[in-house]
């Protein structure tokens, strides 16, 4: 018998920069959800070695940050799914100094980049200190957690009715509908601007 690739989730940011913390808000929500599933579950500030060593290896990652986009809608979620072909650089640069898109070409280049890897990007609204989030984005940790508990899911990876997706809720059920399709070819820069 094959031991099944690792599967990690990691969110990305700052919960000590309101908006920049969705990401350690989703996997502070997946918690309960993943217990004893054997999915990893880790929070990182957004530096290009720490990221790399938290998905080097695994057959999934997915990675979930804060992202800008012109003109802004807050709590608006991207999905993009990274392959190891090249990809564009980025127009702007991360909040996190060097981030997520710095870390996915350095990885490329190494040839550490996991097997799959799917970024959600959360539109933010503030990014000012302090904990908390926006309403907005707020109710986008909600709707991430509930997409990435699917995406498991969809890989086999989580059993129907599988723990409580937000306290006090009952067990998770299956959403309706297909996964969202891949957002395409975005010049992603987390923590940055979207286009």
């Amino acid at each position: 018998m094959t031991a099944r690739p690792r599967t990690v989730v990691i969110g990305v940011g700052n919960e000590f920069r309101r908006d920049d913390g969705a990401g350690w808000a989703v996997v502070a929500r997946l918690r309960p959800v993943l217990a004893g599933t054997g999915v990893d579950l880790a929070v990182c500030d957004g530096d290009p070695a720490r990221l790399i060593g938290l998905w080097e290896g695994a057959g999934l990652a997915l990675v979930v940050d804060a992202a800008h986009a012109h003109p802004a809608h807050p709590g608006r979620v991207h999905r993009l799914e990274l392959d190891a072909g090249p990809a564009q650089r980025p127009r702007t640069t991360s909040s996190h100094g060097l981030g997520l898109g710095e870390a996915v070409e350095l990885a490329r280049i190494m040839g550490r980049l996991p097997g799959r890897l799917v970024v959600y990007a959360v539109e933010g609204a503030d990014g000012g200190f302090g904990p908390g989030l926006s309403p907005a984005v707020a109710a986008a940790v909600d709707e991430v957690t509930a997409r990435v508990t699917d995406e498991l899911r969809a890989y086999d990876l989580l059993v129907p009715g599988a723990g409580p997706l937000l306290p006090g809720a009952g067990p998770v059920q299956p959403r309706s509908g297909p996964l969202p399709p891949d957002a395409g070819p975005l010049p992603y820069a987390p923590g940055g601007d979207l286009p």
